[in-house]
């Protein structure tokens, strides 16, 4: 428990009083903000104010991280770096694409190929480590089987050990794709992304935690977790959770600095990790409620733009409507954070509930 209180109070603290300096920076060589022009208007005076501040969020997370087990003695464990090295991979892919918006002055960054093979990299790499790196008791950091609280008779190697690693490697590109470009679509409005990603990290702190005080290494029985590093995946998410709240700071409206695909795409994938590993895989469509809502507006639209010429909202995603519509950006901000908290609350409940029924 001390490590995941060390994890996030370090973590806070990085990201708190490291932003600014890195604001000073970025303002010192001109990386500012490209605003799109079909965009809500109320963005444009947004234009200039500096971008790729995700990088602070995924450095305060590995320094806390590593703060946290350095002051406890505690050795890192497969699944938490794991889990690092998804978040770090995706952030790199962004910053990259980040840098070449900000050196064209355009909305177009990495060609959407690019963007994609490095994406899909990082993932597939993941993806393969965490089906390796047995444990004693046999455990891997992931699993075949599709989990929803815990993994489920569903498995993916149905059909032998090589048909399972592919369909396994295919399953978590999708989920790690989709959630990194769901935080990705969050992040149109000062806060709303890391605001909600604050709520969705605090739940998986949470899991971690009961999970490893429930490990079928320590306390076997009908309701044990076999998870192989559940607290080392709670100090992940409690560093991720606290650069998160200290990068929010400066983050809030009106932000100082924005995040950039660098900070969504890694936290996207940190979440996407921390599913995987927790074996919550289908737990964080409930947790992460408000991302998948967001993600769906864009389809709804979308679809229904190509198949009728009309359009459902007046602009996706979906907190744009509500500008068009006449909100306050920070209303519809707090009120989408709400929202982010009551998803997080059902999902947290059948996360108990499932472990009290079958007691």
């Amino acid at each position: 428990m001390k490590a995941v209180l060390f994890a996030a109070a370090v973590a806070l603290m990085c990201s708190l009083f490291g932003t600014p300096l890195y604001i000073r920076f970025l303002v010192g060589r001109g990386y500012g903000q490209f605003i799109r022009d079909d965009g809500p208007t109320g963005h444009h005076t947004k234009r200039g104010t500096p971008t790729m501040g995700g990088a602070v969020i995924i450095g305060s997370t590995l320094f806390g991280y590593v703060v946290a087990h350095g002051a406890t003695v505690w050795a890192p464990t497969t699944s938490g770096v794991l889990v690092l090295f998804l978040m770090t991979g995706l952030g790199v892919v962004g910053f990259l694409d980040d840098y070449l918006k900000i050196s064209r002055q355009r909305s177009l960054g990495l060609r959407a190929g690019a963007k994609l093979a490095g994406q899909s990299a990082v993932a597939i790499t993941f993806a393969l480590l965490a089906l390796q790196f047995q444990s004693s008791a046999f455990r891997t950091p992931a699993s075949t089987r599709i989990s929803f609280i815990r993994d489920t008779r569903f498995d993916l190697a149905f059909a032998g050990a090589a048909v399972g690693l592919v369909l396994f490697v295919l399953w978590a590109l999708l989920m790690i794709a989709a959630w990194s470009n769901g935080v990705n679509l969050t992040d149109g409005l000062d806060g709303l992304a890391t605001g909600t990603s604050v709520l969705v990290f605090a739940s998986y702190v949470l899991i971690g935690i009961w999970q490893s005080n429930n490990s079928c290494l320590e306390r076997p029985g009908l309701q044990c977790y076999e998870v192989r590093d559940p607290r080392d995946l709670a100090v992940v998410a409690a560093a991720a959770l606290g650069s998160c709240f200290g990068f929010l700071w400066w983050n809030a409206s009106p932000a100082k600095i924005f995040m950039g695909d660098t900070g969504s795409l890694a936290l996207g994938g940190a979440l996407a990790g921390l599913a995987i590993t927790t074996r919550t895989e289908l737990l964080l469509v409930l947790l992460g409620g408000l991302f998948v809502l967001i993600t769906l507006s864009v389809v709804i639209q979308v679809g229904s733009f190509k198949l009728t010429g009309r359009r459902v909202f007046r602009m996706a995603p979906l907190q744009h409507h509500f500008e068009l519509a006449g909100w306050a950006e920070v209303t519809i901000v707090i009120r989408f954070w709400i929202i982010a908290g009551l998803f997080v609350g059902l999902g947290l409940g059948v996360f108990y509930a499932e472990w009290v029924v079958g007691q």
